[in-house]
């Protein structure tokens, strides 16, 4: 086996992680809300919080990778959030939870782009696509495995165990990476030169780190562009990690052993559709281009994904509602590995802090929509009703990404075209 395949797994394996820690709360949400006395506009805000502080540090986190390397920081982000995901298990009063949660998200923040950081140094171009694919099905996978896990948890042992139990997960990985990884190929024993040499330049490259020229980045329309497309995009995907579950007990009338397996439908689904999604857009890519390849592919999935989130508003049958949301994440979910494969394509060793600046806008779409989508169930007594906007802004999200340029690096290398 490649060696960069073994980084892989590993990647696949802390994504596993991050999702089952984040779902974790949507999951044990009515045990919570109904314990402590929480509303939901309130509930929404402690949804919030972890987005907004998620937000707040995620591209100083991807610079910091960026000048440092992802062994080290990606090392302290998950000793961060392992220990204050068991401290949300701890929890005795709304002030505390938010605390936690604002905090949690702030440990969390640059574990994804830290992870495309690594498949930047790993992985020839032609193969990122793919990468970010398995990645982020796996993100997937840890999400379809949280309600099958925290419902039996919580029913035996109260939902506090369950953050007690995940937070001790972090703890082993961290090690076993940091033990393990090297950010230059070159360093690790091992790497034979012909997996150098398929690698190319990007491996030789880190063995300079670099100041982030912060300056540029944030100078250019094309990384506005793809932050408005992810700030839409995020503002439905996020409903599926925090609202979800409770719009299926409160909105849809199901019982909480029979949502633990019907959330798990559209993690399902997403999963594999991350997986395609990302060997789809590489295949595009080689057959019409990177500026096209990655448009057609992103624009496609997120315009069936707004088509079915409305027709889950709609349906009186709560059947057809949980199949269209799962199709739904599907149709966006198949855009994600391009989006991240993008930022790849226009930071080269400026990754982490392209992808950092995406999902900061990214967040600050989560906390919106976690934040309204509470205020819009009190104040018109609908759990379908804040599925509409969800629906119009995915819609956005597929028009933006027919102006944005994958060809067009932000900072320019001398032999690139600016």
């Amino acid at each position: 086996m490649r060696y960069r395949n073994r980084v892989l797994a590993l990647l696949f394996f802390l994504s596993v992680v991050t999702y089952i820690d984040r779902v974790c709360i949507g999951v044990a949400s009515p045990r919570m809300q109904e314990e402590l006395g929480i509303t939901p506009s309130k509930w929404g805000l402690v949804l919030g919080a972890f987005a907004i502080s998620y937000a707040a540090f995620e591209l100083p986190s991807g610079a910091l990778g960026d000048r440092i390397g992802p062994r080290k920081v990606l090392m302290r982000i998950v000793l961060w959030w392992s220990a204050f995901t068991s401290l949300t298990g701890a929890a005795t009063s709304y002030i505390h939870l938010l605390v936690c949660r604002f905090l949690f998200g702030a440990g969390e923040a640059g574990a994804y782009p830290n992870s495309s950081g690594a498949i930047a140094r790993w992985f020839p171009a032609h193969e990122r696509g793919r990468a970010q694919g398995v990645v982020w099905m796996a993100s997937r996978v840890g999400g379809a495995i949280s309600p099958l896990v925290v419902v039996p948890i919580q029913a035996h042992f109260g939902w506090r165990v369950a953050f007690w139990v995940f937070g001790a997960i972090g703890l082993v990985w961290a090690a076993v990476w940091f033990w393990w990884f090297r950010d230059n190929p070159a360093e690790k024993p091992g790497v034979t030169k012909a997996e150098m040499e398929e690698i190319g330049a990007n491996g030789a490259a880190v063995q300079v780190h670099h100041k982030v020229p912060l300056g540029k980045l944030l100078s250019s329309g094309n990384l506005w562009l793809i932050m408005a497309m992810y700030f839409t995009y995020c503002y439905a995907s996020f409903f599926y990690l925090s609202w979800m579950p409770t719009y299926l007990v409160k909105g849809r009338g199901f019982s909480e052993a029979d949502m633990a397996w019907f959330a798990t439908l559209p993690f399902i689904l997403g999963g594999t559709a991350n997986f395609f999604g990302g060997w789809v857009s590489d295949v595009a890519v080689r057959r019409i281009g990177l500026k096209w390849g990655r448009r057609v592919c992103a624009a496609g999935g997120l315009t069936a994904s707004a088509i079915f989130t409305i027709a889950a508003a709609i349906t009186p049958d709560k059947i057809w509602a949980v199949v269209f949301l799962a199709l739904g994440y599907a149709g966006s979910d198949f855009m994600l590995p391009t989006a991240w494969a993008l930022c790849l394509d226009i930071g080269k060793k400026y990754a982490g802090s392209v992808t950092g600046a995406m999902n900061t806008a990214g967040q600050l779409g989560s906390f919106t929509t976690a934040s309204l989508f509470g205020f819009l169930v009190e104040r018109f007594h609908s759990y379908n009703l804040p599925l509409v906007p969800m629906s119009l802004l995915t819609l956005v999200s597929a028009i933006l990404w027919l102006k944005i340029d994958a060809t067009r690096q932000l900072v320019p290398e001398p032999d690139e075209p600016r």
